[in-house]
């Protein structure tokens, strides 16, 4: 049996390179030479391709990236860390949809959309 050895990540979009280069700004990585991929210049994450479809997104996507910029950090650093994570998504044209405040369970996290209306969390 082959063992799976790299990931890609793909999304449906109606503006491959413009998706592809507000992901690239997001985390920090290239733009591939055709324009809609992303890799990350370490060579650790997975690769982003970014797919021109004909139809809108219509309802929440069932898989999303979280975006860890909250590591380690709990309380009013947290909170911190993503406010200022989130001011610069949307300088970059990203959406702030909620905040879900910690609890019990989990730490606080900032639900957010891409360009393309996309959700994503800043965790």
């Amino acid at each position: 049996m082959t063992s799976v050895r790299q990931v890609q990540v793909t999304f449906d979009c109606a503006e491959p390179e413009r998706v592809a280069r507000f992901w690239c700004e997001v985390l920090g990585y290239e733009l591939q030479s055709a324009g809609f991929a992303c890799v990350d210049p370490t060579g650790v994450g997975p690769r982003l391709y970014f797919q021109r479809v004909p139809e809108g997104k219509v309802v929440k996507n069932r898989v999303h990236l979280d975006v860890r910029v909250g590591t380690g950090l709990v309380g009013e650093e947290r909170l911190a860390a993503l406010e200022a994570e989130c001011a610069r998504l949307e300088a970059l044209g990203a959406k702030r949809l909620w905040l879900q405040e910690a609890d019990e369970d989990n730490e606080s996290c900032l639900t957010m959309q891409d360009v393309e209306g996309n959700e994503f969390c800043l965790d």
